[in-house]
C-alpha cells in the first residue's frame, strides 16, 4: 500500500480596483479565485491526466476468442482444480465481491492458511508483475502459482492436472474450441492462458475514469479535495497510472521502520536491499477490498491511509485530511460486470439449479488451521 496527504486552498480574493486615472499604472490583475466548495476541478483535471489513466476496456493488444474467455471463465470456477476438488480461484478471489475474500490470510488445502493477503484479481493484469513479490511476470504465469501451491489448490504437478480435466467430459471439446489451431490443446500451459485470458477482461470503469475524460462533475467537492490531498502528499508515486499502483517494488516503511517479518521481494531475489520490499497494491476498488497491506493486519481504509503517510512519506495527517483521501479513493470503485462473471455450468456438474447444494463449488470457506510453516503464493 502506500502514501499519503495534505491538503490545502488558499482563502482570500484579492480585490482589483479600476484605473482612478490616466497617470496611475494599472490595476494588477486578479488573482485565481478557488471555488467556495473545493478544488479547481479544471486545474486538477489537467494535473491529474499527466499521473492518472483511464482503464482500457480489455487489457490486452488484442482481445482473445470467445471461446478462449469462455474457457477462462470456466476454469476460474473450476474447483475441480484443487487437490481436494473444493477450492477454485474464485474461493479466495470472489468476483462478486470485488475479487477478494475479505480475510486477513486465505484458507486453502485442508484449512492451511497462507501468510499474504490474497489480493484482488480486478484490474491486475495492468500491473507490472504478479503477487506481492512480482515473482510472475503476468496473470497467465501467476494463475499457474495457487493451482500447484500445497498450500493453497494443492494439486501434486502439471500432469495431474492435465489428467484431471481430461477425465472430465466436456473438457476436451472446450479446449479444442479454444485453441483450434493447437494439436494437444488441453494442457496446463494452456489452461494459464484461458484463465489470463479471462481475467484480463475483468476491468472495472469507476466515476474517477470519466473524470479523467474530461467529465469536472464526475467527482464530489469532498472527493476532489481527496485528490488534491492525495497529489500533494505523493502518493502518487507509488500508486499511478491507470491501475493506480501495481507498477514498480518500493520499501514498505521507507521513510519510517514498518514492522513486518515478511521479507517481500526479497524472498525472490536474495538481495539484501529488497528485504521488506513489496509491489504496491491497485487503489483501483481499495474501499471494497479490506482488509489491507500484505498481511491483511490493517482492518479500515482510513487507517491504512494514515499509517501509509506516516511510514511512507513521514507525514502525519488529522482526521479531516484522512477523510478526504478516503472519499476520493472511493471514486475508484467501479461497475462489476455481471454478465460477464456470470458463474458458467461446469463439465460434468449438475445443472445450476442443483448447484446450491454442492459443497465442490469452490466458493465455501474452508475451515483454517496453521499453515505449518509453509507459504501461500500470494
Amino acid at each position: 500500500m502506500k502514501l499519503f496527504p495534505t491538503f490545502l486552498l488558499s482563502a482570500g480574493i484579492m480585490a482589483t480596483t479600476a484605473c482612478q486615472q490616466q497617470q496611475e499604472a494599472p490595476a494588477p490583475k486578479p488573482s485565481p479565485q478557488p471555488t467556495a466548495t473545493g478544488p479547481d476541478a479544471a486545474k486538477l483535471l489537467e494535473r491529474s491526466k499527466s499521473v492518472f489513466k483511464p482503464l482500457p476496456e480489455f487489457i490486452a493488444d488484442a482481445r482473445p476468442s470467445q471461446e478462449l474467455i469462455a474457457l477462462g471463465r470456466t476454469l476460474y470456477y473450476e474447483p475441480r482444480l484443487s487437490k481436494s476438488g473444493e477450492i477454485s480461484c474464485n474461493t479466495c478471489h470472489d468476483l462478486e465481491k470485488y475479487g477478494v475474500d475479505g480475510k486477513p490470510t486465505s484458507p486453502g488445502h485442508d484449512g492451511q492458511l497462507g501468510n499474504r493477503n490474497s489480493p484482488t484479481c480486478y484490474n491486475a493484469a495492468l500491473h507490472s508483475t504478479q503477487f506481492w513479490d512480482g515473482r510472475a511476470p503476468d496473470v497467465e504465469e501467476q494463475a499457474k502459482g495457487p493451482v500447484l501451491n500445497p498450500v493453497e489448490m494443492a494439486m501434486p504437478d502439471e500432469a495431474t492436472v492435465v489428467k484431471t480435466l481430461k477425465a472430465i467430459p466436456g473438457y476436451g471439446k472446450l479446449f479444442k474450441a479454444a485453441f483450434p489451431d493447437d494439436p494437444r490443446p488441453l494442457t496446463f500451459d494452456n489452461v494459464a492462458i484461458a484463465i489470463g485470458a479471462f481475467e484480463r477482461g475483468l476491468v472495472t470503469p469507476a466515476p474517477f475514469d470519466k473524470f479523467l475524460g474530461g467529465d469536472e462533475n464526475a467527482l464530489s467537492p469532498k472527493q476532489l479535495a481527496g485528490l488534491q490531498a492525495y497529489l500533494d502528499t505523493g502518493c502518487q508515486m507509488c500508486h499511478a497510472g491507470a491501475a493506480l499502483g501495481g507498477t514498480g517494488f518500493f520499501k514498505l516503511g521507507q521513510v519510517e521502520p514498518y514492522a513486518t517479518e515478511d521479507g517481500g521481494r526479497y524472498e525472490v531475489t536474495h538481495n539484501d536491499s529488497d528485504k521488506h520490499v513489496f509491489k504496491p497494491p491497485s487503489m483501483r476498488n481499495v474501499a471494497k477490498t479490506a482488509p489491507y497491506f500484505h498481511d491483511g493486519s490493517v482492518a479500515r481504509l482510513g487507517e491504512a491511509v494514515r499509517l501509509m503517510a506516516k511510514h511512507q512519506n513521514g507525514k502525519e495527517l488529522d482526521q479531516q485530511q484522512v477523510d478526504r483521501i478516503v472519499a476520493f479513493l472511493g471514486s475508484l470503485t467501479g461497475e462489476i460486470d455481471l454478465a460477464y462473471i456470470a458463474e458458467p455450468q461446469l463439465p460434468g456438474m449438475k445443472p445450476s439449479s442443483d448447484q446450491a447444494q454442492e459443497p465442490s463449488r469452490g466458493s465455501s470457506a474452508a475451515k483454517s488451521k496453521p499453515a505449518q510453516g509453509r507459504k501461500q503464493g500470494k
